[in-house]
């Protein structure tokens, strides 16, 4: 569970420049009391108030941009940090919505490869390390949503990513999230229309202290 963190290494979190991303960080840091974390992400992204945030609460903050589905890069990054690696927290994510028939080869990869490949990559590199190991994935991957069949596709992958760790005696946590009320670049699109159309399916939205409460207690 995350409320198991500990060890004096590093924490990485992909898709550091993002909402959740940042939410994640402070919860780790003010809460938990991680005190040496990696920011991932693809674009890097202005962090700097909340680098600055984290850095005040006592953590020592490193922001990389690194695409996790690139092997070699992470692998960089993994091998420049002193101390090894005690934890990863998978947040990266990318949306592609388009219907089945509209589904190319170039929309699956783009869609997959931040969760599936990157989520491999950091199953590889944390192999060896007993640390914390938390994915988040999404109730897409079980419940389906329209036109994220790629999406889907990626998120339940992460489910099984997890299972296949514990089955090895590794730690594993997939999260199927729904919808958080913070909005972020994958939820700011979304209309009224599509928010009415998830509230039919029972999604509802999710208070971030809500989010964080069942994050901590996810096993």
């Amino acid at each position: 569970a995350v409320s198991s963190v500990g060890g004096g290494g590093w924490v990485l979190v992909s898709g550091g420049s993002g909402v959740l991303g940042g939410v994640v960080a402070r919860y780790l840091v003010g809460v938990r009391g991680v005190r040496r974390l990696v920011l991932l992400s693809r674009g890097g992204g202005d962090v700097g108030g909340l680098v600055g945030e984290l850095s005040g609460w006592g953590a020592e903050v490193r922001v990389v941009v690194c695409d996790v589905a690139d092997r070699v890069a992470l692998e960089g990054v993994v091998g420049g940090l002193p101390g090894g690696v005690s934890g990863v927290v998978h947040a990266a994510g990318v949306l592609d919505d388009v219907v089945v028939e509209g589904l190319s080869g170039e929309r699956l990869r783009g869609v997959l490869a931040a969760k599936v490949v990157g989520g491999w990559n950091l199953h590889e590199v944390m192999s060896g390390s007993e640390g914390l190991f938390v994915l988040f994935s999404s109730a897409a991957g079980v419940l389906g949503a329209a036109g994220q069949a790629n999406y889907a596709a990626g998120n339940a992958f992460l489910d099984g990513l997890a299972a296949f760790r514990r089955a090895r005696g590794l730690s594993g946590v997939s999260v199927a999230w729904g919808l958080w009320e913070e909005r972020s670049v994958m939820t700011g699109g979304l209309e009224r229309s599509d928010l009415a159309r998830m509230r039919r399916m029972g999604v509802l939205p999710m208070s971030t202290e809500d989010g964080l409460r069942l994050l901590d207690t996810a096993e």
